[in-house]
């Protein structure tokens, strides 16, 4: 398999399956920073979740801003939450209600971006 950070989100149509447990867990090597996360606010759906440290606010900004337009560019969107020294992205597939490989494309592309200020 290409590194997941070459490769691009594909088109994900609503009744697609989301990832299998064992899918998950293969592609989870790729991206061992992320947690699987089954989370209330999505409906049980599960989702992939990593928090970013920095020393600032002005620099958890600039993340958030880079993977917004990383996002924008695949047309994948995470859910982004960024506070003073953290953001915390989230990825799954809405579709779906649940993960698609396209999740742990951006989860790679989102590490790239990551300059690991803290």
């Amino acid at each position: 398999m290409a590194m997941l950070a070459e490769l691009k989100c594909s088109v994900c149509q609503a009744g697609d399956p989301s990832l299998t447990d064992a899918e998950i867990t293969d592609l989870l090597k790729n991206v061992p920073d992320w947690q699987v996360i089954e989370a209330a606010e999505n409906g049980q759906a599960k989702t992939l979740r990593r928090a970013f440290k920095f020393k600032d606010f002005l620099s958890a900004l600039a993340f958030t801003n880079a993977v917004g337009q990383a996002a924008e560019q695949a047309g994948h969107h995470p859910a982004l939450l960024t506070e003073w020294g953290r953001v915390t992205v989230t990825w799954w597939t809405h579709k779906i209600h649940g993960l698609h490989e396209n999740d742990f494309i951006m989860a790679a592309k989102t590490d790239q971006l990551y300059t690991g200020e803290s």
